[in-house]
């Protein structure tokens, strides 16, 4: 079973998921699921390998059914790694989801050639974090960061702290078993999900612009909007545009289907 903490007490209502990116944990969330809590039940999953769920040892299917056990029916909202749990859920249970949120997800690399280098370099990574241990867990930290992905994400919103929470072997298996490199490209699945979906992405993260897209175009009630100003930890860099967003779609009447 997965590590879940609950932040509000709303009996009424379907609750909301938040499933956090790789080297984070569901701490990682901080303030913004503290005010998503003012209104509805929100529940905090560590996904496999990470946080409380260190030792789950768990492909993105199996991530996806094992967030379903353990928060129940709700709406989920997934960041990057946690996106693909998200949809990867979405597509297990249908019935199981009200709504979606996926910010800088993706529906997997394409190109069975990309693919398979994507892979080697996941497996790589971990055969790293594997030989350097928990003590080499900060230099890969501080490399991960440096990423082109997070260059408009500062230290203090980086949240440091919580991804030190986790270990070289439960980061290793996430690279293994739910990196982008080992997913399946999921276009030809898409047009069964019929929940509203929202997917959300940083004005300055064209590549998962560009995967919104795609994910638009195969989901039936799909929208995309764009976070001025951010990156793709967009949630992360310009917090009060971002629950702006998420807020005024959850409230808002969901369209029919079609």
């Amino acid at each position: 079973m997965l590590a879940t903490r609950t932040l509000g007490r709303q009996a009424n209502g379907t609750p909301l998921a938040l499933v956090h990116g790789f080297t984070q944990t569901g701490r990682s969330w901080g303030p913004l699921a503290e005010r998503l809590a003012r209104s509805r039940r929100v529940v905090l999953v560590d996904a496999p390998g990470h946080g409380g769920s260190a030792d789950e040892r768990l492909d993105l299917w199996g991530a996806g059914r094992a967030v379903l056990d353990a928060v129940g029916p709700s709406h989920l909202l997934g960041y990057s790694m946690g996106g693909r749990i998200g949809l990867h859920a979405a597509l297990e249970d249908p019935a199981a989801v009200g709504r979606l949120v996926l910010v800088g997800a993706t529906a997997g690399i394409a190109d069975a050639a990309a693919r398979a280098r994507r892979r080697a370099d996941d497996l790589a990574l971990a055969d790293a974090l594997e030989r350097d241990g928990d003590t080499g867990l900060p230099v890969f930290l501080e490399r991960w960061l440096s990423n082109p992905l997070f260059a408009d994400l500062t230290p203090d919103a980086a949240g440091i702290e919580a991804r030190r929470e986790n270990t070289a072997a439960g980061l290793a298996s996430s690279l293994r078993l739910c990196g982008t490199g080992s997913q399946e490209p999921l276009d030809d699945r898409l047009a069964g999900l019929t929940m509203p979906v929202l997917l959300l992405v940083g004005e300055h993260d064209p590549k998962f612009r560009a995967e919104a897209d795609r994910l638009q175009a195969g989901l039936p009630r799909a929208e995309v909007a764009v976070v001025g100003g951010a990156g793709h930890a967009c949630h992360l860099e310009r917090p009060d545009a971002f629950l702006d967003l998420v807020e005024d779609w959850l409230t808002r009447k969901a369209p029919a289907p079609g």
